[in-house]
């Protein structure tokens, strides 16, 4: 009986900055994680709305008010993650989306 072997896939948060807001727009949206989720690729994700930062003690710095919205994927690295970032509708419109690791601990 031959093994079957998956590398592992490693995780990403993709990341929406509100320097192009198409999320009121929710027909714009669906097809995307629609593809995501037939890649295999999606792990969950949503808008992100108001907030706060805390601290024991010291200063508060003020909420990243920028991060509207945040995807989590599996890719094979960082230039997968990049490749599964088109179609997503804040990138095609122009805006900023931000691709970030989530490494292994532990």
């Amino acid at each position: 009986m031959q093994a079957t072997w998956r590398s592992r896939l490693a995780d990403f948060i993709v990341l929406m900055h509100s320097h192009y807001d198409v999320s009121g727009n929710s027909e714009n949206w669906q097809p995307y994680p629609d593809m995501l989720s037939s890649a295999g690729a999606l792990r969950g994700g949503s808008a992100i709305g108001l907030g706060l930062c805390v601290r024991r003690s010291g200063n508060i710095p003020d909420v990243s008010r920028h991060l509207v919205g945040y995807m989590k994927i599996e890719a094979r690295d960082l230039k997968h993650a990049r490749e599964l970032v088109r179609g997503n509708p804040t990138y095609e419109a122009g805006g900023t989306v931000e691709i970030r690791e989530r490494p292994v601990t532990g």
